[in-house]
């Protein structure tokens, strides 16, 4: 009798974990091909905005690969993630660094790769409690598993904030420069990748200081990697 119900426990937690592998696949497969008709992030931009009794005035319009400058590619692998090309999902060089950082007494900051700011925007909410992480992390690894490269980082670009309702690249470009995400050219794209750490309090139309200092180092950056040639095997 002890053993059957023990066979049957292994059975349950067996199924359990297979469902739910099945369900983080069908969450995260169909966005390899499918541009996302909304993130996570942008839909709680919208509840918060009815919660304050405004409409939900959101400016997102999915661009293809093809038609996003190489300039913009570049600028936030250098700004974000400059080993984007290499790593598993996880920058574990900085991580360390961060650790040690907060160890010395240093503040705790983030050491979120590109793709694991994907599965935040995409899936998740904002925060650092330890749970929002785990997940993070649990989605990252499917992402980087069933996606390629170049659509996670093509997803990043859709999807994440530059401003206030302000998501994805072609509305960033059209919003703050007037042209095609196609069009931009190398300081505008340092410009905008300058503002992604704090989009809320960091501004495209009117960079601070700190925003333009930002901008100068991302150009830097984006040439010692080598410009978009860097990112030519994704």
């Amino acid at each position: 009798m002890e053993w059957s119900c023990r066979r049957w426990l292994v059975r349950l937690v067996c199924t359990a974990c297979l469902g739910l592998v099945l369900l983080s696949i069908l969450l995260t497969l169909p966005w390899r091909w499918i541009a996302p008709p909304m993130s996570s992030f942008m839909l709680q931009w919208c509840l918060s905005a009815w919660w304050q009794g405004q409409g939900c005035h959101i400016r997102y319009q999915w661009v293809a690969w093809r038609h996003i400058s190489p300039h913009m590619a570049i600028a936030v692998v250098a700004a974000e993630d400059q080993k984007f090309p290499h790593h598993w999902g996880f920058d574990v060089d900085a991580l360390v660094e961060v650790w040690q950082e907060h160890q010395d007494g240093g503040r705790l900051r983030g050491a979120s790769t590109i793709s694991q700011q994907v599965a935040k925007n995409l899936f998740l909410w904002p925060g650092r409690s330890v749970v929002r992480k785990g997940l993070e992390a649990y989605f990252t690894v499917y992402i980087e598993v069933l996606w390629s490269k170049r659509r996670i980082l093509e997803v990043y670009l859709n999807v994440a904030e530059f401003g206030q309702g302000i998501f994805g690249i072609a509305a960033a470009s059209d919003t703050f420069f007037g042209k095609s995400s196609a069009q931009l050219a190398d300081h505008e794209a340092a410009l905008l990748a300058a503002v992604l750490p704090n989009p809320s309090q960091l501004r495209v139309e009117q960079p601070s200081a700190h925003v333009l200092k930002r901008r100068a180092w991302i150009l830097r950056q984006m040439q010692q990697l080598g410009g978009p040639k860097y990112l030519q095997g994704l």
